[in-house]
């Protein structure tokens, strides 16, 4: 009887850690505790690298309109790209549309959040069956690989004057206090 119990358990665990594997939604939970038992803080620090020049780093909505990051000076930019199918991007979009939520309607603060394969119906449908109402970009042109080297998801704030004050790759809880209190900070600052 014990032989039998044990196997069932170990069948049991196999099967779990098989769907955390092979299932995104599956995997995305399980980071999303993780998040939110303390996990996966981001570290509020400057890079060491800076962007030279956002001129000509253009994103394009469903819609077919364009923004170019150059045009933006004097406004913040976040700046995530992400995919559907990656799992630690799918873990921090509640955070990420919570921190979204709070700073929406400032005008000061442009959110972008581009879409790393550049599929947008795909995207665009993702973000509306999990009701997120944060905009959907492609990216249009070449991104400097100190902004986004191709690891997802990857997050990177600009400052005002368009001076990359914030970049992290991988899962991060977005809507910690630390970052709503960075944004605020860069808000103020001249």
């Amino acid at each position: 009887m014990k032989f039998i119990k044990r196997n069932i358990f170990n069948a049991l665990f196999i099967i779990i850690l098989l769907v955390i594997v092979f299932v995104p939604d599956a995997k995305a939970f399980l980071i999303k505790g993780l998040m939110e038992i303390g996990f996966y803080s981001p570290k509020v620090e400057t890079p060491k690298e800076t962007a030279t020049s956002l001129n000509g780093i253009q994103f394009k909505d469903i819609n077919g309109n364009l923004i170019d990051l150059g045009d933006l000076k004097g406004k913040i930019i976040f700046l995530n790209f992400w995919a559907t199918w990656c799992p630690p991007c799918r873990a921090e979009m509640p955070s990420i549309s919570k921190l979204y939520a709070q700073f929406k309607d400032d005008k000061n603060i442009v959110f972008i959040f581009a879409d790393a394969d550049g599929m947008l119906p795909k995207s665009t449908r993702f973000m509306k069956d999990r009701k997120y109402d944060m905009p959907v970009y492609k990216v249009e042109s070449n991104i400097p690989e100190q902004i986004f080297a191709g690891a997802l998801p990857t997050t990177v704030i600009f400052d005002k004057q368009g001076r990359l004050s914030f970049k992290h790759e991988g899962v991060a809880n977005y809507a910690d206090k630390k970052i709503v209190g960075f944004l605020n900070k860069l808000k103020n600052t001249k």
